[in-house]
């Protein structure tokens, strides 16, 4: 799966999260961060047309650098301080407390170890901020989930460790957030990967 990882996933992510639906969903959440934010998994870049003058400084992890590399942005256009630091979810290598606003969009989907993540994510933010997300996860109709259950372990394969059926409200009240907004909808595609949900959340 080396040169899979490397060279196909990377593209094919890119193109899939980029489309018209999903880039909608961004335009919702990603102009209500302000301050010192980090954004968890930035992938290639595309919320970042959406963050506005609010922003003081943007800190992007991700573990991909072949992903990062598919961002056709001008960071020297951005009306912000921007820095990329190579990173898992799981060990965020900055300081307690730092951060206004933590963003994730179709993200928590990927990450091996929510807890440990959640976790770190509550270190970094500052006290009474927010954690804003966007995310695609278990759909409403048993039906569906049905065939997200059976679909998950062939679709997590060749799809980077993307899951189709993981509970974001439940993960996210489970790790030490309270979710203050949440909407939900079916976007334009397969069913099975296209219920959204997106939203906003304090730490407890």
């Amino acid at each position: 799966m080396g040169l899979y990882n490397k060279f196909i996933l990377p593209k094919a992510i890119h193109w899939a999260c980029s489309q018209k639906p999903s880039m909608l969903q961004r335009g919702k959440i990603i102009p209500l961060a302000m301050g010192n934010v980090l954004e968890i998994g930035i992938g290639s870049g595309l919320n970042l047309p959406y963050y506005t003058q609010k922003v003081k400084h943007l800190t992007a992890i991700d573990p991909s650098e072949e992903l990062w590399k598919k961002s056709n942005i001008n960071m020297l256009s951005l009306p912000f301080k921007f820095e990329f630091i190579k990173a898992f979810a799981e060990n965020i290598p900055l300081a307690d407390n730092s951060f206004d606003t933590v963003v994730m969009t179709y993200t928590m989907c990927t990450i091996p170890d929510l807890n440990k993540a959640f976790s770190e994510i509550r270190r970094v933010l500052k006290p009474t901020r927010k954690l804003l997300f966007c995310e695609h996860g278990k759909a409403p109709e048993k039906g569906i989930q049905k065939y997200q259950n059976i679909v998950n372990p062939l679709w997590k394969r060749i799809g980077g460790g993307c899951n189709l059926n993981r509970n974001i409200p439940t993960l996210i009240e489970s790790n030490g957030f309270t979710i203050k907004k949440l909407e939900t909808m079916y976007l334009p595609g397969w069913k099975p990967a296209s219920y959204n949900y997106w939203g906003i959340a304090e730490v407890k």
